[in-house]
């Protein structure tokens, strides 16, 4: 009776210990029953890289807007009439040149009375220095609190004033591109006055512009000034453009999000003030054991990757790390030199036979 029980419990701990060595093999087994595996004497076509480590580039995505680094609003400061528009919308315009003029008679004629009242008032003050014993070329010489007393007799000072206003009303009659760029929301028309509460056009400066895009302030250790960015718009399709980060605006809002711009490196070619666009600031994270997005699938909610090895697909368990659009960095479960399927393995099982494809 004895002898039976101690067989009894040395079949219950062999039993024990089957089954724990071959959990993983039926953990591997239940897991292929979800996917629609390949016939076990079909060869399986794939395509494999051999592991390597490489420079990872980590990334974060944000959305923005294309920012001109240079606009401005031109206004006119006297309510006339539009005379010359010199012109129009999208127009490249070189700095200094001619954008719009006012109507000149009542400003040109407005000075001219000024200029004369001005030199009037100069012969007033010249009369009552001359009753004080001085002249005019002699102003210097004359006692400051003297020169005050006959300038405000003569009503000099206020004719002065007077002249330099006109002439300044005069110079700010015409509009003219404080540098190069191009014309932008121009809608005044001839003959008509100018807008009184927007500006007459906009001049921007579109050979140099920004990206400018928000970020989390849980991701603003990843960011720093210098970091490349590669940006593309939504609206054109195939189309890429590379810029450095500028600046990073050290003030969180109320929704938790930095204000961030990066200058655009060479002309911007086909991008517009506003123009919305996605934002891929990379930054290097050294060297890591990388495996293409393709190369990895799940199964029973676990990560795994094939190798192949000996003409056959092998299972790995595998643990990722960061990530970017392309790949993810392999933290555990392969090593250098592994051969890892990036290509046909989505049906694959374990001890798949498989070909390598060139």
């Amino acid at each position: 009776m004895i002898r039976k029980r101690n067989l009894c419990r040395l079949w219950f701990i062999s039993g024990i210990l089957s089954l724990a060595c071959s959990g993983s093999a039926e953990e591997q087994r239940t897991a292929e029953r979800h996917v629609q595996a390949l016939p076990p004497t079909e060869t399986a076509e794939v395509k494999a890289f051999l592991l390597q480590e490489v420079v990872f580039n980590h990334e974060l995505i944000s959305n923005g807007t294309i920012v001109a680094s240079q606009k401005a609003d031109l206004r006119f400061e006297e309510a006339e009439v539009v005379e010359e528009i010199f012109v129009k919308n999208g127009q490249r315009v070189q700095k200094g040149q001619k954008i719009a003029q006012l109507a000149q008679f009542k400003l040109q004629n407005a000075l001219k009375q000024a200029s004369d009242n001005l030199e009037k008032a100069k012969l007033e003050l010249q009369d009552v220095l001359i009753s004080q014993g001085f002249t005019l070329a002699d102003s210097l010489k004359v006692p400051e609190e003297t020169m005050k007393i006959a300038k405000i007799k003569s009503n000099y000072e206020y004719s002065l004033i007077q002249y330099e206003l006109a002439k300044h009303s005069l110079s700010r009659s015409v509009l003219y591109a404080p540098y190069d760029g191009v014309i932008a929301n121009l809608s005044a028309k001839k003959y008509n006055l100018p807008p009184s509460n927007e500006p007459f056009c906009t001049i921007i400066a579109n050979d140099a512009m920004d990206a400018q895009f928000t970020v989390l302030e849980t991701e603003l250790p990843l960011i720093r000034q210098g970091d490349r960015v590669e940006l593309s718009p939504f609206s054109i399709q195939n189309y890429q453009a590379t810029a450095v980060i500028d600046e990073i605006n050290p003030l969180v809002d109320e929704n938790g999000m930095v204000k961030v711009k990066a200058r655009i490196r060479g002309a911007a070619q086909g991008l517009y003030e506003g123009m919305n666009i996605r934002v891929r600031v990379q930054r290097s994270a050294g060297k890591q054991l990388i495996v293409p997005k393709e190369a990895l699938v799940l199964r029973n909610n676990r990560k795994v990757v094939f190798t192949t090895k000996s003409n056959q697909a092998l299972w790995n368990y595998v643990t990722t790390g960061l990530e970017n659009a392309t790949g993810y960095v392999i933290t555990e479960g392969l090593q250098v030199g592994d051969s890892v399927i990036y290509e046909g393995n989505l049906n694959l099982a374990h001890e798949t036979p498989v070909k390598v494809l060139r």
